[in-house]
């Protein structure tokens, strides 16, 4: 079977991987031709474990392919994904502008029944002005041509995409034609034969299942960190509560970690396209629009941490900031807490020492010289006036505590996703505060 992916970002690149993995011949295609000569070469241009290994391993062995122009091969293939960026509009709707365009290059060259699938994350509709952007590209031409528009919404996590890619939890499919469906069927046989459930449906709710899942999840996250802001005030241990309320079976323990506010490309922009179109159906979501609050609130809550701990006297104190990429084994930086938590910082008049493991790169695009970049965690620490924890990397939970008291002005330790215990740090001389706990002096 032979298929297209038109962009090569995240989710194109992951996907075409991976089909390619399970046989499928994949041509990945995008307009950026630098992008394409890296591919080619073996440069992958996001961090994800184990996508170089298979993209490098598949484009060798002939199944996965590279190429600026989609009319190369837009008749060689079965099925179409479109898989191109939807950035936020000004008003936080999904912007649609490359999803169209991608529609308007295949209705001017397909010659025969051709499925377009969309990947990306598109608002309840799309799919509709998908077909309409096509059938007027075919009626130019003149021709009449059979086609179908799918959905197949993604939900891959950042860090973790080939692994959800190849063991889903379920693969949602919305389509409109029986036809449409068997080529799906076959596209997705390797999956069926280890048991993971694909879940056909029409194309309109395949289209809200993307956005209804990453809203629940968002609003998972924002209601622990409207909990442990209440514990701090009336003395409980979010630790506690959150396992008290996880075990309930209908609740479960996911996405109940409370922290510094959530990021990335999916759950932002995602939260504020579905409030977009609530509004725009009449159908206001008053939760929705909560659960965006709370989070751009949190973002700020290790800040303001600290500067109640300093008596807003901050100007001059030295902060080391753990962790950059708004969640770990990924570089991506967008929505991130930590560019909200620099921001803060750099107008209180502090100076900021930033280390992440592999984030460097993308903060320094991102930051320029307004901070200060440091090798290991130890060098971030240096004469530092507080250690400020945004991103749970697994070398940040063991570190060498003595050599960081030593190397400290004041050790403090303001811990935005609660990965330390704060008995063990107030034994060993630190001053610890997290997200809805107790804080533990050294007194």
């Amino acid at each position: 079977m032979r298929i297209a992916i038109v962009g090569t970002g995240y989710v194109g690149l992951v996907t075409g991987a991976c089909f390619a993995e399970m046989g499928t011949i994949v041509y990945c295609v995008d307009i950026d031709a630098e992008k394409i000569k890296r591919l080619k070469n073996g440069t992958i241009p996001v961090y994800e474990p184990g996508l170089e290994e298979l993209v490098r391993k598949n484009s060798k062995n002939g199944r996965l392919h590279f190429s600026t122009d989609l009319s190369e091969t837009i008749n060689e293939v079965d099925v179409i994904f479109s898989a191109v960026g939807t950035p936020p509009d000004d008003d936080g709707s999904a912007d649609l502008k490359h999803v169209l365009d991608v529609a308007r290059t295949i209705g001017r060259h397909i010659r025969k029944y051709t499925l377009v699938v969309t990947k990306s994350t598109v608002p309840v509709g799309t799919a509709v002005r998908i077909k309409q952007t096509i059938s007027k590209e075919l009626e130019k031409r003149g021709v009449s041509i059979d086609f179908d528009v799918a959905s197949n919404p993604e939900f891959l996590k950042e860090g973790a995409a080939v692994k959800d890619f190849m063991s889903p939890d379920r693969v949602v499919v919305g389509v409109e034609s029986e036809r449409a469906r068997k080529l799906m069927t076959k596209l997705y046989h390797p999956f069926m034969l280890n048991n993971f459930p694909v879940i056909f449906m029409d194309v309109p709710s395949a289209e809200m299942t993307k956005y209804a899942a990453n809203a629940m999840l968002a609003t998972r996250i924002s209601f622990m960190n409207e909990i442990a802001n209440l514990c701090e005030t009336t003395g409980a241990d979010v630790g506690m509560v959150r396992k008290g309320i996880g075990a309930d079976s209908r609740i479960g323990r996911s996405f109940l970690y409370p922290g510094c506010g959530y990021g990335g490309s999916c759950f932002p922009k995602d939260v504020k396209a579905l409030i977009k179109t609530s509004a725009d159906a009449g159908r206001p979501m008053q939760i929705l629009q909560a659960v965006e609050k709370v989070n751009e609130t949190q973002k700020h809550v290790l800040f303001q941490k600290l500067s109640h701990f300093y008596g807003d006297v901050l100007a001059g104190k030295r902060i080391a900031l753990w962790g950059l990429s708004f969640k770990p084994e990924t570089d991506d930086m967008r929505e991130a807490p930590s560019l909200v938590i620099i921001d803060d910082l750099l107008k209180a008049g502090c100076e900021v020492t930033a280390y992440d493991p592999i984030a460097m790169t993308e903060a320094r695009r991102r930051l320029g010289d307004r901070i200060r970049y440091a090798d290991t965690i130890y060098e971030a620490v240096e004469q530092a006036d507080a250690i400020l924890l945004a991103t749970e990397w697994k070398e940040f939970r063991l570190p060498a505590w003595n050599l960081i008291k030593e190397k400290m002005n004041t050790p403090l330790i303001i811990d935005g996703r609660n990965i330390y215990d704060p008995a063990e740090l107030k034994e060993m001389g630190f001053i610890y505060q997290g997200i809805g706990t107790l804080t533990m002096n050294n007194e």
